[in-house]
């Protein structure tokens, strides 16, 4: 059954991701708020984190509260709204952030050399069909 083929694919993969710890240097969530915020433009809303993470509220909280621990990130006010709260990067901290992403870029590297441009570009595709469904595991 194709079901079955299709979990079993998930399982692996997910195994695969788990163990290779594809950020390695930060926290899986630490490393995902840090990529938001260094390719955002400015500051992020703590509820644009769970939006775009699916984390719920107290991880964002959690891995908010280690970042700004480590000197990497600073709260303030949102922009549209002065009660809510929103994060922003740490000027001259983002080189343990960059340092971790080029670990994770270089996963990815080996990936696309393993399944080719052509599997690439599907994977891409299918994964960003379920984002864009708001598919939730």
């Amino acid at each position: 059954m194709k079901e079955e083929q299709l979990l079993r694919a998930w399982v692996k993969l997910s195994a695969m991701v788990k163990n290779n710890r594809i950020t390695k240097g930060l926290p899986y969530n630490e490393a995902i708020v840090m990529m938001l915020l260094a390719y955002g433009e400015g500051p992020i809303s703590l509820q644009e984190i769970i939006r775009e993470t699916g984390m719920l509220k107290s991880q964002v909280n959690r891995t908010v509260n280690s970042l700004e621990e480590k000197g990497l990130l600073i709260r303030c006010p949102g922009e549209a709204d002065k009660r809510t709260q929103a994060v922003r990067c740490v000027e001259g901290k983002m080189e343990i952030f960059h340092q971790v992403h080029q670990s994770s870029m270089g996963v990815a590297k080996e990936i696309m050399e393993i399944i080719g441009k052509e599997d690439t570009d599907a994977f891409i595709r299918i994964v960003q069909k379920l984002a864009d469904a708001g598919y939730k595991v």
